[in-house]
């Protein structure tokens, strides 16, 4: 595994590792937990995990990243240093690593993020753009003159991009994903039941019964949570429906940024988007409805990528192979340019 090229989709909820020729090797929740008293780390990924909501009061447990950007930049790099010396071993040569980022990142966003992967042990440092990252992933060639539009729906933001000749045409990031559909869950719960329920029950009932479309078939679930009104543990039984109807405002504002891009991309490749549709990924992408639902607000048939959770870290793992193939192929049509200036 010596100087092994490495990509890494450092996600909101989620850290995935893939490495060349071995595929995804690491899939952990980013979440670190951390003693109080010592500052050292306890536990990483989803042993962490598994303390959120639980923990006594000397532990914290902290998710370092939010909305797609470092919030805290110390534990960001403990946890990317504990992944990366867990998938390479105890190789003694750094690897190269490309690492994604939202498409609308500041530079010092961008420039925090590579520094901290270069701290916690790269000897080199990409970055790469999510939709650019999840279209290679999931198969499109975007070096083609031909309009790819990709969506990409994370835990922390949701990418939207227009792909051309290896870059974004037209871009949008927005903070609603993910995390934001869970946290519109539990207020949901809590404003109608009075019934208080913690982050993992909100993504359990977004996995099992959440929906952006109307189910022909509705399907329940029961949730315990924590009576507001009494103090005491309760169980209520929620609805496909009842999630339907919170999910509609940050589904909505997802489908109106859909269309902005979509008003702001040349006609050429508009035409391009019509006849090859709109590639889903990201694990937010996996909600019930969403290819339905876009596809009647827009006329433009919606697909979900065959591997949607992991296309970003396929697509960032590769993108290092890509990236000296791009420059190869650059510096060759450079030098027959040059030649024949010479020769004229």
């Amino acid at each position: 595994m010596l100087g092994s090229d490495i990509g890494i989709d450092l996600g909101t909820s989620s850290v995935l590792i893939y490495i060349r020729g071995q595929g995804i090797v690491l899939k952990e929740p980013s979440v670190v937990a951390i003693d109080r008293n010592t500052n050292e780390v306890i536990a990483v990924g989803e042993k962490a995990r598994k303390m959120l909501g639980k923990a006594p009061s000397n532990i914290n447990v902290v998710r370092p990243l939010r909305e797609g950007v470092i919030s805290d930049y110390n534990v960001t790099e403990l946890m990317l240093r504990h992944f990366i010396k867990q998938v390479i071993g105890k190789s003694s040569r750094r690897p190269r690593i490309a690492v994604c980022v939202p498409s609308e990142v500041t530079e010092v966003e961008k420039k925090a993020v590579k520094d901290a992967t270069k701290d916690a042990g790269a000897r080199e440092v990409f970055v790469i753009e999510e939709p650019i990252a999840a279209a290679i992933g999931s198969g499109i060639d975007i070096t083609r003159a031909c309009g790819s539009m990709i969506v990409d729906i994370g835990g922390g933001t949701t990418d939207i991009a227009v792909i051309s000749l290896g870059g974004a045409v037209v871009k949008s990031s927005l903070k609603i994903a993910g995390d934001n559909f869970d946290e519109v869950i539990i207020r949901y719960v809590r404003k109608k039941y009075n019934i208080l329920i913690g982050e993992k029950t909100a993504e359990e009932l977004k996995v099992n019964v959440g929906t952006v479309y109307k189910r022909s078939a509705p399907v329940n679930m029961d949730i315990r949570g924590r009576n507001l009104v009494t103090g005491l543990p309760n169980v209520v039984n929620i609805t496909s429906e009842e999630i339907y109807e919170a999910l509609k405002e940050p589904a909505s504002m997802i489908l109106e940024t859909i269309h902005k891009v979509l008003e702001k991309t040349p006609p050429e490749l508009a035409a391009d988007i019509y006849e090859r549709g709109i590639v889903l990924t990201g694990g937010g992408a996996l909600i019930y409805g969403l290819d339905k639902v876009i596809k009647e607000e827009t006329g433009i048939n919606a697909v979900l990528a065959e591997d949607a959770l992991s296309c970003v870290a396929i697509g960032t793992g590769q993108y290092i192979a890509y990236n000296n193939k791009f420059e190869s192929a650059r510096n060759s049509f450079l030098q027959k340019i040059t030649q024949l200036l010479k020769w004229r």
